[in-house]
């Protein structure tokens, strides 16, 4: 720790203040002004917090500059082309990468969680059978806190990871309940001789009585290729430090609500279209656009402005180089091209609109990059899944990063999280 002197001139007398610099083991220092109120008597002023480190942290650490971005201090790169979802679960509630003994065992741990409580269930039936897979899955988990109420008061680890464990295999049958009861449909109970993500994808898709769809050459079964590329999105959106909705979560949890609460809570500010829906909003522009001859005019409209449009999938507010999640999918995407049948036509207008804009000095210079949600919303279409599924499935991947920053900000003393504000009413 070191001393910094800040200067400040307070009309005519000038005054000088001092606050401690901490040190990160990786990225920016931080000036501590916690106290600066107490000691100068203003507030700072930090629009969106785009300069402000709100928490300590051990779990993930971004460099937008280098385009890099590590759970628990492993490139996410390794993670998604040598592990599985589950095995980034455990590294992140741990802190390590599981043995063999440790993954089989929190396999059969998630496997046998992952059935919801059937009066939960006749909550989701209460719904409208138009009712949007977000607002089913943010009820839905908001009413788990009522059955598992003890969690409120989770005073060892043991207890706080069986909680973080049973939210992690609820969520995916929740959402797959809620996708079934949009399409007014029966739903399919969990199977747990599958894998956690060959398991969602089979209660999204299954017949009543567990049967796949038949075709004229058998059974459909799900592909081992297609359990890799939804098992690979999961892991990329595991978790990225303090975004909007990780933001809300330990901010809710820090007015000591239920941990299932402020899950819910992070839900529902994933589900804006600047945070977690952009990848439907791809897709949908993709459509929009229509032809690769178009490409150029929507391009220019984007360049324009006086034009409101704005293309959806590049830039980001931390990454200043290419996302590395993006280069994942980017390479993922390109491996499964003939694998999955991915829809050429819309394949066609994304990798124009990309080969364009990493040429074309506006969107360099404004380091406008293709993003994870450039690639992902493509991905989900070849994997025949809906897009009002698109942002659940971000929840699915999330929820283990919202769940280990709230047990890791509850493991020390906390204060509730009360910002100020510049007054410039009456």
């Amino acid at each position: 720790m070191s001393k910094d002197t800040v200067t400040m001139i307070n009309n005519r007398t000038e005054e000088k203040f001092e606050f401690d610099i901490l040190d990160a083991t990786r990225g920016p220092s931080v000036v501590d002004i916690s106290k600066f109120y107490k000691e100068t008597g203003m507030f700072t002023f930090d629009e969106g917090y785009t300069s402000t480190a709100s928490c300590r942290s051990k779990v993930t650490y971004i460099d937008g500059q280098q385009g890099e971005l590590r759970y628990r201090g492993i490139p996410i790169e390794e993670l998604a082309e040598n592990h599985n979802y589950l095995e980034t679960c455990f590294l992140l509630l741990r802190g390590k990468l599981p043995s063999a003994d440790e993954l089989l065992d929190f396999d059969y741990e998630i496997r046998h969680r992952s059935f919801i409580d059937e009066n939960l269930k006749q909550l989701i039936d209460s719904f409208p059978d138009n009712a949007h897979p977000m607002s089913i899955l943010s009820s839905g988990v908001s009413a788990l806190s009522s059955f598992y109420y003890e969690h409120l008061k989770n005073n060892d680890e043991e207890a706080k990871q069986e909680m973080a464990s049973r939210i992690i295999a609820k969520i995916p049958t929740v959402a797959a309940f809620a996708y079934r009861k949009s399409l007014g449909i029966p739903i399919i109970y969990p199977d747990i001789e599958r894998s956690f993500t060959e398991n969602f994808l089979y209660m999204l898709r299954a017949y009543p009585g567990g049967k796949m769809k038949r075709t004229l050459n058998g059974v459909e079964e799900i592909k081992e290729i297609e359990i890799k590329a939804l098992d690979t999105i999961f892991t990329l959106h595991a978790d990225h430090e303090q975004n909007a909705s990780t933001t809300t979560v330990r901010t809710v949890a820090s007015t000591g609500a239920h941990p299932y609460v402020a899950i819910s809570a992070g839900i529902s500010a994933l589900w804006g279209r600047a945070h977690g829906g952009a990848n439907e909003s791809v897709i949908s522009q993709l459509d929009m656009i229509g032809d690769v001859k178009n490409v150029d005019k929507y391009i220019a409209k984007a360049k324009d402005p006086n034009d409101p449009f704005r293309l959806m999938g590049f830039g980001h507010r931390v990454y200043k180089n290419f996302d590395p999640r993006a280069k994942a999918l980017k390479k993922l995407q390109d491996q499964l091209k003939n694998e999955l049948d991915l829809d050429s036509h819309l394949m066609e207008i994304a990798h124009k609109i990309e080969e364009v804009a990493l040429q074309d000095e506006y969107f360099v210079s404004r380091n406008l990059y293709p993003n994870i949600d450039f690639y992902s919303g493509v991905i989900l279409t070849a994997l025949k899944i809906n897009r009002p599924m698109f942002t659940p499935i971000f929840v699915i991947g999330r929820t283990v990063g919202w769940i280990t920053q709230l047990m890791e900000f509850r493991r020390t003393p906390y204060k509730i999280t009360r910002p100020r504000q510049l007054y410039l009413g009456k």
